[in-house]
C-alpha cells in the first residue's frame, strides 16, 4: 500500500513542510513568546511537544532542551500586511528589539525588500526570527 493510499487527502504532488522542532530552554516561556508576537496561540501539549499552528498546515513543535545549550536557528514567517504594525508594537510592549537586517546592525528599523516590510529579533533561546508582509523575489 502507497503513502497516498494509506493517508487519503495528502498531497502527492509536491513535498510540504508539516512541522518542524524548535528547541527550547523553556518550551511554555519560548511558545508564548512567538505565539504572543505572532498573534497566535499555544495549542495543547503534544507528549514532549509544545505546538504553534502556524495556520498554513505548519506547525513549531516547541522542545524543551536542557542538557546542552540551544543552537540558535532562523525562522522566517510571511505574515499580512495589515498585521505588521500590531506585531511590531507587541515586540515594542515586550521590550524586544526588532531590527530592519539580520545582523541586528540596524535597531528600531525596518526593511522594504521586496517592496514588503520585514524585521528580524531574537527570541528567548536567541533564534533569529524574521516577519515580513513579501516573499523573497527568487531568481
Amino acid at each position: 500500500m502507497s503513502l497516498a493510499e494509506h493517508s487519503p487527502g495528502l498531497p502527492t504532488t509536491v513535498a510540504r513542510l508539516d512541522h518542524t522542532v524548535v528547541y527550547a530552554a523553556d518550551r511554555q516561556l519560548s511558545a508564548e513568546f512567538l505565539a504572543t508576537v505572532l498573534g497566535l496561540k499555544v495549542g495543547a501539549p503534544f507528549g514532549p511537544f509544545l505546538p504553534v499552528d502556524l495556520g498554513n498546515g505548519v506547525t513549531l513543535d516547541y522542545y524543551e532542551k536542557s542538557d546542552e545549550p540551544i543552537q540558535p536557528q532562523h525562522y522566517a514567517f510571511l505574515v499580512p500586511e495589515e498585521q505588521f504594525d500590531a506585531m511590531i508594537a507587541r515586540l515594542e510592549a515586550l521590550g524586544v528589539t526588532y531590527y530592519a537586517d539580520p545582523r541586528h546592525t540596524e535597531p528600531g528599523r525596518v526593511n522594504d525588500l521586496f517592496g514588503g516590510r520585514g524585521a528580524y529579533f531574537d527570541d528567548p533561546d536567541g533564534h533569529n526570527m524574521e516577519i515580513m508582509t513579501r516573499p523573497y523575489a527568487r531568481p
